[in-house]
């Protein structure tokens, strides 16, 4: 197995306190890895490691087969980042802010810059100064820097956050060409896991610092099963009803009024018919398959983690 980046017992404590404790990350050349976790479970501290901005307290980090030093010089170049925020000098247009990204890098091709531009749909904006963009422009505007140095790394922290639908399904797909047909490796963290479970292969789960599952997409799909999500007016009768006249203890209480029940031996038209003959009011009944979703919350269930 090739792995583009691993770590080995990654560690960062911060006066004393660790917040990201022994991580083993494996990430496959030419893959999409999706990074999940909720706020302050370490995703962006790891990043930073990744990309040399604070050092680790411990552990080690290899990358294109190399442990990364503080004089990775040449590692480095052959990585794009977003880490938080892209900053840009505002009073400069798009290709004047890729301009300097490159010459600073070291990377002289402007129809490289023209191509980055082209891909995240930021061709025809010239004159126009990055202090006029839309949020969405801006997050388009740093993965444009990211990949205008024709990387074999992507390191993208919340690539997709400020974007509207459209603009998401355009980055999610423009994801899914720099890594299938351009051979880039992309290191993506996101909250949205219905986009992670459309475009990843491979899924870390982080919380509290650690991380808890390293899976494929594929073996979570491989998993799937069938549930019957039921939304009833009122749930502590609703739960009763399926516990002691239909005998049904497979079951997960989903908010307020909602219940996911994972055993198959009753229709929809059986629960249904004991909810309404006991006076439980029914708003809707659905039969689902498991997702990404159902995988991160149970994956989060099981080490006792509540978010």
């Amino acid at each position: 197995m090739t792995y583009i980046l691993k770590t080995t017992q990654l560690t960062k404590a911060f006066k004393g306190r660790q917040v990201v404790s022994e991580v083993n990350m494996h990430v496959k050349k030419g893959e999409i890895y999706g990074f999940l976790g909720p706020n302050g479970a370490g995703k962006t501290t790891i990043m930073k490691m990744l990309t040399n901005l604070i050092k680790p307290t411990s552990g080690e980090i290899e990358i294109f087969g190399e442990k990364l030093t503080n004089t990775s010089f040449e590692v480095l170049k052959r990585m794009g980042t977003i880490i938080e925020y892209p900053i840009f000098y505002e009073q400069l247009t798009a290709r004047e802010n890729l301009s300097l990204h490159c010459e600073y890098m070291g990377y002289y091709d402007n129809k490289a810059i023209d191509h980055a531009l082209e891909l995240v749909k930021l061709h025809n904006i010239e004159g126009k100064k990055v202090k006029d963009f839309s949020l969405g422009m801006k997050q388009r505007l740093g993965i444009a820097r990211a990949i205008s140095t024709k990387p074999e790394l992507l390191v993208l922290d919340e690539p997709i956050n400020g974007l509207d639908p459209i603009g998401i399904k355009e980055l999610r797909d423009l994801f899914k060409i720099l890594c299938k047909d351009y051979g880039i490796t992309l290191l993506i963290s996101s909250h949205i896991l219905a986009e992670m479970e459309q475009m990843s292969d491979t899924i870390g789960i982080i919380q509290n610092g650690k991380l808890i599952k390293e899976v494929s997409m594929k073996s979570i799909n491989g998993k799937q099963t069938e549930y019957i999500e039921v939304q009833v007016q009122n749930i502590k009768k609703a739960l009763y009803i399926l516990e002691q006249n239909l005998g049904i203890k497979n079951f997960r209480v989903i908010g307020e009024e909602g219940i996911r029940i994972y055993e198959t031996t009753l229709t929809q038209q059986e629960i249904s018919k004991a909810f309404v003959m006991n006076d439980v009011g029914i708003e809707s009944i659905n039969k689902k398959n498991s997702s990404l979703e159902e995988y991160f919350l149970s994956s989060m269930n099981s080490e006792e983690i509540h978010i």
